[in-house]
């Protein structure tokens, strides 16, 4: 049981260091607080609430993996190497890839509600 305590403050001491490190993470979290606030607002359904838990786990923990990579590749290589910076880029774009996803989703999801929020004013 101590082992899986520990594994927790582990995994929990990662998230906030990359959100102390990391700029997107932090506008990752400004967005996800903007989505449950408007979710709220506009009485989103249990089916969008957990399609938007699902979107907010795969951007923030795609972000995750993101910085685990820069920083695994800057230890590995400290000086300037081509395939390093490929592979920084591509982990890049997964997060970029993601957000775009849930972006177009979150649209879906929000559009004909505030549609109708509005036509209702």
């Amino acid at each position: 049981m101590k082992n899986l305590v520990k594994s927790f403050k582990y995994a929990i001491n990662g998230i906030i260091s990359a959100f102390k490190s990391e700029r997107n993470m932090k506008i990752h979290f400004i967005f996800m607080i903007l989505v449950v606030i408007l979710g709220i607002i506009l009485k989103m359904k249990v089916t969008e609430w957990i399609i938007l838990i699902i979107l907010f786990m795969a951007v923030i923990g795609s972000e995750l993996f993101n910085t685990a990579i820069e920083i695994t590749v800057d230890l590995a290589m400290p000086k300037y190497n081509e395939k390093a910076k490929i592979a920084k880029d591509i982990s890049a774009g997964a997060v970029l890839f993601t957000a775009i996803g849930s972006l177009i989703i979150g649209l879906i999801l929000f559009l004909p509600k505030i549609i109708n929020f509005i036509n209702n004013i």
